[in-house]
């Protein structure tokens, strides 16, 4: 029986795959990759991501993403729950219109970017998380949160905005920080980061964390594993050119393979627990089947 993956954070939807998306994603699938789950980054967005999830049968997530906050109104808040709304309509049968949404996201917030540390910005993080906290709690969704040196507040936001879970994606915090993203039944997102000499502390909570609590992603088309990531040095000796590789989908199998190993585990048994982990904290997964 041939494995089966799920990419639990993949930018589908983002310019680098617009020349060759259908091959990325049909690539994806000959490794075993049966689905890439696609947050949103920005209002403008919400549209073309939903045409994109229904051509490909993929499923997606619809939020306002922390660094795309400076240029967002709250007008797009209020298009965010009308889009939602429209998703999780039911028909006389009691079927969704849109079975595809599986999440709120891509939300959160990040306090690494030092612009958006400025006490206005922080202040219109805060704001948009909290308005997005409020929105999952009132469609009963699980969110997808983007974490990055700001665990803390956004746990302080969890417990004041009680959700249903979700995913803390491209997880890098405490060990105590993890067990109570897992506690508030939330999993934690580990993708090519991991595969990095240096991330000592990553491969740590990968390996002693349960693992019922670990998803597999790829952050595609951002954060490659070591094999695709290349030195400032390596890119300016390749005819002056300056791009780093792009991630895929594809990879993702290799990226378990590797935590695999990591935990002294079989390959099947790492496919299997994190597809199954990802269907826990985003149940509507449950209803896609095999492409």
């Amino acid at each position: 029986m041939s494995l089966r993956w799920l990419d639990s954070h993949c930018h589908l939807d983002a310019p680098e795959f617009d020349p060759d998306r259908t091959a990325v994603i049909q690539n994806a699938q000959s490794h075993g990759v049966a689905w890439c789950v696609m947050p949103a980054v920005q209002a403008k967005d919400f549209l073309s991501l939903q045409k994109l999830a229904q051509e490909f049968h993929q499923p997606y997530a619809l939020g306002i993403h922390p660094l795309y906050v400076p240029q967002a109104q709250e007008k797009d808040l209020d298009f965010l729950a009308q889009c939602i709304e429209g998703a999780l309509v039911k028909d006389a049968q009691g079927l969704r219109s849109d079975t595809r949404l599986v999440a709120l996201g891509e939300i959160g917030l990040d306090f690494f970017v030092p612009a958006l540390c400025e006490p206005a910005m922080r202040e219109k993080q805060e704001f948009f998380y909290h308005a997005q906290l409020k929105l999952a709690q009132k469609f009963k969704l699980p969110v997808i949160l983007h974490v990055r040196k700001s665990a803390d507040e956004l746990l302080k936001g969890l417990r004041r905005y009680v959700v249903q879970g979700g995913i803390a994606h491209a997880f890098n915090g405490s060990f105590q920080q993890a067990q109570t993203f897992i506690e508030m039944g939330f999993a934690l997102g580990f993708g090519g980061a991991l595969t990095f000499d240096r991330a000592l502390q990553l491969r740590r909570l990968a390996t002693e964390l349960p693992l019922s609590a670990l998803v597999l992603e790829t952050d595609a088309p951002d954060i490659p594993p070591h094999w695709l990531y290349k030195t400032q040095a390596e890119r300016k000796s390749e005819l002056g050119l300056a791009l780093q590789a792009r991630n895929e989908p594809s990879e993702l199998p290799r990226i378990g393979a590797f935590l695999a190993q990591l935990r002294g585990l079989s390959v099947p048994d790492i496919a299997a627990a994190t597809l199954a982990n990802a269907q826990r904290v985003l149940p509507q997964l449950h209803t896609f089947e095999h492409p």
